[in-house]
């Protein structure tokens, strides 16, 4: 993110560095410990359902070699109209604003549809001001949120260009036409063939009522409401790459969790249809979504929507005339039998405030929760981070102290398993140079020779007489590896980590500006490396990892969240400071001067 102050980016790319990474570490274990390969598995996740394509959504780029277009299901038929519809129409385009304590939304009757939804408690970087949820620039040439989207291209134009007549009940205006919620507002658009209603209710949360229905010529027709493309927190393009089209039907996960579908923008199809049962549907970025509610899943659809923006290369000078193209998505979501109800939540993906929003229809999602993607240690995730904002309200109130108190109580609760894996390394040093002399004995023999079986009951003998384990000094490790992903995941999802300051950092959800943090990475792990037992390794392989791992996990961690690396350099000085104690008891005196005698023989 090259230290840009901006929302957290669960980066996909990043995610992947980072388990290449470990998988690197666990590999040079395997490689000094053949023994271990006997107790790892592998498993393959199911393949994501896919969306089923239809007709291109307008602006959107119809993707190579797409199947072909299924047909739109057939909306219910309403009598035909005896005489034309009176005509309601505006004379001119006019503003409405609504308000609460959370956001202010500018309406506008041309198309009825939104210019501006600013969020109050949440700010923009680049001018400090709050944010403005809406993208200007994706708007103006995909669409504008709250826009109806139907299959006929030519009736999407109609209906986003006409302007509506507009009328307010409760919340009376101040100065202006501003209304303060709770109110609602209606808008209304006859022209003799096309009869057009869309009421919005408004209350104190971020969740707004909508009813929309489109008729022509006396047909219902399907019409969705729509978050056309892209979110205003978005600048630069990891950004854009990290939105998601996201939906619930009501599936399962492997550990019994709502079982979410996420379509990254190089999955999306502009203009597919996802039918229902949907129980929540929209779009969202790392931090904040637009998701439709319906009141009755079983009838409800998504159609995904994706395009192209060409942004300035340096996103520091918007004036720059170098450009890229970026992928903006959207989605547009209602029910197929021709009017659409529901509710809308526009705004962040803060844990409280998705709890507090009720799902209908299921007993399965009781919440939105899970719009927050804690990755695939979600079940270690949540607690994590609930644990870290408990830790935030009671104990501390800066969240990078927060982070450093929650690695001290996790590496204590490990420490038992982290002595343990010592003790086994230390055990599996002392007793390297027999075992090497065991394989030596048999090196003459072939692998499938069955002599060499005989090495393996001399070595598991040596192991039982001594107390050793060979897998000892790993399984610890892998017991630390999923909760090390999970606080990755947790840091970079949590939307309360945004521009949150610590000491020289002013974003922890972003990458460190100075890149202080991954070179104290890179010292602090060299030193644990150095004092840390490689049982079986040779010693100049041993001086090798002992500098390239360090400098290859902090090249990895020199763009990810500065939260990250918090956790990361507060764990290994505690790992450091464990070593070192361990060094002073007498098991670890014992070990140590074999150790040095050991390298004494050896150096000769």
């Amino acid at each position: 993110m090259n230290g840009d102050p901006q929302n957290p980016q669960h980066d996909p790319g990043s995610e992947k560095r980072l388990l290449l990474a470990f998988a690197l570490t666990f590999l040079v274990l395997l490689v000094s410990q053949p023994l271990i390969t006997k107790y790892a598995k592998q498993a393959e996740p199911p393949p994501a359902e896919k969306p089923v394509p239809t007709q291109p959504a307008a602006g959107s780029p119809q993707p190579a070699a797409q199947p072909p277009a299924v047909q739109p299901p057939v909306a219910s038929k309403r009598p035909q109209a005896t005489a034309p519809a009176a005509t309601i129409q505006a004379a001119s385009e006019q503003e409405t604003v609504v308000e609460n304590d959370l956001y202010r939304i500018v309406f506008t009757n041309r198309g009825a549809q939104v210019k501006s939804w600013v969020l109050k408690k949440y700010n923009d970087p680049p001018g400090g001001k709050p944010l403005d949820l809406v993208h200007h620039a994706a708007a103006e040439k995909h669409g504008f949120p709250f826009s109806l989207w139907t299959y006929d291209e030519s009736l999407r134009k109609k209906l986003g260009e006409a302007l509506y007549m507009a009328s307010a009940e409760g919340g009376a205006p101040t100065a202006g036409p501003t209304l303060k919620a709770p109110a609602s507002l209606t808008f209304a658009y006859a022209d003799g063939e096309t009869v057009v209603r869309k009421q919005l209710r408004f209350d104190h949360s971020y969740v707004v009522e909508v009813e929309a229905s489109v008729e022509e010529k006396g047909s219902a027709v399907q019409a969705y409401l729509a978050w056309p493309a892209a979110f205003g927190d978005q600048k630069e393009p990891v950004q854009y790459a990290a939105a998601q089209v996201e939906w619930y039907s009501g599936g399962r996960n492997w550990h019994g969790g709502e079982k979410v579908e996420r379509e990254a923008f190089k999955k999306v199809s502009g203009g597919a249809t996802v039918g229902g049962p949907l129980y929540w549907a929209g779009v969202a970025d790392p931090s904040f979504a637009a998701v439709f509610l319906p009141d009755e899943p079983g009838s409800a659809a998504l159609v995904t929507l994706q395009g192209e923006l060409e942004i300035p290369k340096d996103a520091s000078n918007p004036q720059s005339k170098e450009l890229q193209k970026v992928p903006v998505l959207g989605a547009a979501a209602g029910d197929t039998r021709g009017v659409t109800r529901g509710r809308w939540f526009v705004g962040p993906k803060a844990v409280d405030v998705l709890d507090a929003i009720h799902v209908r229809g299921t007993e399965s999602a009781t919440d939105l929760r899970n719009l927050v993607d804690f990755g695939m240690f979600g079940v270690i995730a949540r607690p994590l981070f609930l644990w870290l904002k408990w830790t935030h309200e009671h104990w501390a109130s800066n969240w990078g102290w927060d982070i450093v108190i929650l690695t001290v109580i996790i590496n204590l609760v490990l420490m038992p398993l982290r002595i343990t894996g010592m003790k086994s390394a230390m055990k599996m040093q002392k007793l390297a140079p027999q075992i090497k002399a065991i394989q030596e004995k048999y090196k003459k023999y072939s692998f499938n020779d069955p002599r060499k079986a005989e090495m393996n009951q001399e070595m598991t003998a040596l192991y039982k007489k001594e107390g050793a384990n060979p897998v000892g000094g790993c399984f610890p490790m892998l017991l630390q590896f999923p909760f090390l992903v999970a606080f990755y995941a947790m840091l970079t999802a949590a939307i309360e980590l945004r521009h949150a300051p610590w000491l020289w950092i002013h974003d922890l959800s972003a990458a460190d500006p100075y890149h202080i943090l991954p070179i104290l990475l890179i010292a602090t792990m060299f030193l644990v490396q150095k004092v840390t037992p490689a049982a079986g390794m040779d010693p100049m392989q041993q001086k090798m990892m002992n500098v390239m791992m360090p400098v290859m996990l902090g090249f990895i961690s020199w763009s990810l969240a500065a939260g990250l690396g918090v956790y990361w350099v507060a764990s290994n000085v505690i790992a450091l400071a464990q070593q070192l104690v361990l060094y002073r008891t007498k098991f670890g005196r014992e070990m140590k001067a074999q150790m040095e005698k050991h390298a004494r023989k050896r150096a000769k």
